[in-house]
């Protein structure tokens, strides 16, 4: 018997992949990844996880097939911010129906708890999710098992009922028990897992899109540095430490031009490449508010390979007009 399971990395999936393993099932964990994740490398935590529980991990790339169903015209609407959650869990479940096809697996898990979350968790959303991914029956909630309708898995006995959990709500003092009495180590606090949750990334994907088509290879910049939108519509990315400005450094993008100061410790920012002239010495001017200068003197920006010459902003309060985040 083989179970595909949902696996965001988190505390509440590796605890529901362990019920179902300590019941002799076998877990093929598949992390599918949309591409708005966590800005941290998780694939050494994710492996850590599945390791401690006995399960074997697989990534799953849907960014193209994610932008083009869900992100842009949800069914169900957005969230508090840019989050399609119920529209996203209804395309994540139908991914791993194919891939529970292909893997010969005769059901589905996930981490999900009634109620822990308004929107995507509540009783409606979570048989909604189903019916949109045409897994009805075939998806088990092991942790909150006992106060959902029995499913295939059940009902056939290849899983006891009575060794699953029926929590419910946002209290996670179960799942912390759980997590003890099995000894998993260096799991994660809850939360913070998906970048269109957040109310900020959310505010710089609705400027995005106002001026510009979004694409996947557009996603890696939406991550990282300040957002700028200038006086004729450019957009400007600044970073904000050394961290930043090496993965901007490492965006390869056509869409826009790379920028970074000449005999200057200064950030590496982005610049669209359609900008016009005069929003080229804008962000320019921007950079350089963001370096230890005097607005009495002019520096020197690359501009991809051409440089311009400029002074500051008086204050960075002069930049806030143009600032998305």
């Amino acid at each position: 018997m083989k179970a595909i399971a949902l696996f965001s990395g988190g505390l509440d999936s590796t605890l529901a992949i362990k019920l179902i393993i300590d019941q002799g099932i076998e877990v093929l964990a598949v992390n599918i990844n949309t591409g708005f994740g966590s800005t941290k490398d998780r694939l050494t935590h994710m492996q850590s996880m599945c390791d401690q529980v006995g399960a074997e991990l697989k990534i799953i790339d849907i960014q193209s097939e994610y932008l083009q169903d869900v992100l842009f015209d949800p069914k169900y609407g957005y969230g508090k911010n840019f989050n399609p959650c119920i529209d996203c869990h209804a395309k994540m479940f139908a991914v791993a129906k194919r891939i529970m096809e292909a893997e010969g697996a005769s059901f589905l898990i996930s981490g999900e708890v009634m109620g822990q979350r308004p929107m995507s968790q509540n009783k409606d959303a979570l048989q909604t999710v189903l019916n949109e991914s045409n897994c009805n029956g075939l998806l088990l909630r092991p942790l909150s098992a006992k106060r959902l309708a029995p499913t295939i898995a059940e009902t056939n006995g290849w899983v006891d009922r009575e060794k699953l959990e029926g929590i419910t709500g946002r209290s996670r003092d179960r799942q912390m028990e759980l997590a003890k009495e099995i000894g998993l180590e260096d799991f994660e606090s809850p939360g913070g897992g998906c970048l269109l949750t957040d109310e900020h990334f959310g505010k710089k994907m609705f400027d995005f899109i106002k001026y510009d088509t979004f694409e996947v290879r557009d996603i890696p910049l939406m991550k990282y540095g300040r957002h700028f939108r200038l006086s004729d519509g450019a957009k400007l990315v600044v970073g904000r430490d050394q961290a930043e400005n090496a993965h901007l450094q490492n965006i390869m993008n056509d869409k826009y031009f790379h920028l970074s100061t000449v005999g200057l410790v200064g950030p590496h920012a982005m610049l669209s490449a359609n900008a016009t002239q005069a929003d080229r010495e804008l962000a320019v001017k921007i950079i350089l508010t963001y370096c230890k200068t005097n607005i009495h003197e002019s520096y020197m920006v690359s501009i991809d390979e051409v440089q311009m010459s400029s002074a500051p902003f008086a204050s960075r309060e002069d930049v806030k007009p143009f600032a998305v985040l």
